[in-house]
């Protein structure tokens, strides 16, 4: 009997669809490689782009189900690995952001050498617990195998040393670049190493910002699959230097329940709009707190506000964290709650977070992220969007501005919409299609309305709304 020969191979793969993204197949994702075959066995490896994948159980098995149907075939080996790529956003490499004004224009956008995609913690103020989040999602990201940094750009409140448990010194290379401190699996750096507890740092924006810079590419971080950036809370200079310097992967905003959770979130969000960085999706931290002894769930700080803001703004809900008291104690003792307590609620709440931020960047780099639009076009009363997939749908001027997102149209608090359905003139439709990243777009309206940015996820919902109603 002939061999069989790889195409033969990865022709009996092609039926073997990975649900993390899509249901599309391994084979055109190019998830599939290290091809054997000698008969009676064939082994081959998939490839996951993401660490801890829920489906890598289900693709081993149809995968192997696939394999034992060739000819010939008594066994087949099928390991499943996660292979993170290095990001493919196009900002690395390409131009940095718009030149204004006089003076030198700014630094091409970049990661560190051996780093392979960076990713923001962002909040649009403070108190909401994102560097206890960032130091979880880090030792999450970790105990799933990935090689992990965390920089801690909060320059005036460090507090990553506190939750690592290490505030030693950093030594520094031949070259007098840092070597960050390791604990728990993560390579980290933090202002906290290099200034006592007892003396604050009273530096001006500028200062700050070349320090975060300095800790960014002044650092020998080795070979890492990520790299998170736990950011001050705000919108002020550490910020936007990181986000106009760095080839981010993408951004997390952590927000609260509660309906200021808008607010709080859309700080977060507008703030990578101009550099086009994708915003991965929305965390709700303080998500109610979980009774030890008889595990009822009170909501402390109300509820819903983050899933309702992602909702809203058409971004991805990674996910909830509840309020739990361990989660202090572990910060305060050095070890991440998720490593000093794994079983319990916060701890299985970041674990999931981090697989689902893990997919996100994943989807990013692939081209696979839900719902991306690939183009769009103005004709005959609505705008045709044509999708990532293949697909193209026709959404009308009336619907898109009946369900604009932006704060005029919809209560910052509440959530609820501000206006009725609109009566429009016959002459009404866009002036201008304004790209937003990678994940939305802000449609100039020719009555002067121009502030919603509709994401890709938002234009996509309603227009499977308007098709359920035609």
């Amino acid at each position: 009997m002939p061999s069989l020969s790889q195409d033969q191979v990865l022709e009996a793969l092609s039926g073997v669809r990975n649900p993390d993204f899509g249901d599309e197949g391994i084979v055109s994702l190019g998830q599939v490689g290290d091809i054997r075959v000698c008969a009676p066995i064939v082994s081959v490896a998939i490839n996951l782009p993401n660490v801890g994948s829920a489906a890598a159980g289900h693709l081993r098995q149809q995968a192997r189900d696939a394999l034992l149907s060739l000819p010939g075939i008594a066994r087949a080996e099928v390991s499943v690995r996660a292979t993170v790529p290095e990001s493919k956003t196009a900002r690395v490499g390409g131009p940095g952001p718009a030149r204004r004004g006089p003076g030198p224009a700014p630094p091409t956008p970049s990661r560190p050498e051996g780093v392979r995609n960076v990713v923001a913690i962002a909040s649009g103020k403070g108190g909401v617990g994102k560097s206890t989040l960032s130091a979880n999602l880090a030792a999450a990201l970790a105990l799933d195998g990935a090689r992990v940094g965390l920089l801690d750009a909060d320059v005036y409140g460090p507090s990553q040393t506190t939750m690592f448990g290490r505030d030693d010194r950093p030594k520094a290379d031949e070259q007098r670049r840092l070597l960050p401190l390791e604990a728990h699996g993560v390579r980290f750096i933090s202002m906290g190493m290099l200034s006592s507890k007892e003396t604050p740092v009273i530096w001006r924006g500028p200062m700050a910002s070349r320090l975060v810079q300095q800790f960014f590419s002044g650092v020998v971080w080795g070979e890492l699959d990520y790299l998170l950036v736990d950011l001050p809370p705000g919108t002020g200079d550490v910020q936007l230097t990181i986000a106009q310097t760095a080839a981010l992967a993408g951004a997390v905003i952590v927000t609260t329940p509660q309906a200021v959770a808008r607010t709080i979130a859309e700080k977060g969000l507008r703030m990578f709009q101009p550099v086009q960085v994708p915003v991965l999706g929305v965390v709700e931290n303080m998500d109610g707190f979980v009774c030890p002894h008889c595990a009822e769930v009170t909501h402390v700080f109300s509820s819903g506000g983050g899933e309702s803001v992602a909702r809203d703004l058409g971004l991805e809900f990674l996910g909830g964290v509840p309020l739990d008291p361990r989660v202090v104690v572990a910060g305060d003792e050095g070890v991440p709650t998720v490593i000093r307590d794994p079983e319990s609620p916060a701890a299985s709440a970041c674990r999931a977070i981090a697989r689902r931020v893990s997919l996100a960047v994943a989807r990013v780099n692939q081209g696979q992220a839900s719902g991306i639009a690939e183009a769009m076009d103005v004709a005959d009363g609505a705008i045709a969007v044509r999708w990532a997939d293949g697909g193209t749908d026709r959404l009308d001027f009336e619907t898109l501005r009946n369900n604009c997102p932006c704060a005029t149209c919809v209560d910052e608090w509440s959530g609820k919409r501000r206006s009725l359905t609109l009566l429009l003139p016959s002459n009404f439709g866009p002036r201008r299609l304004v790209p937003v990243g990678n994940y939305g777009v802000q449609i100039h309206w020719n009555d002067g309305h121009q502030t919603g940015i509709y994401s890709h996820q938002l234009l996509r919902r309603l227009a499977r709304r308007q098709r359920a109603a035609a």
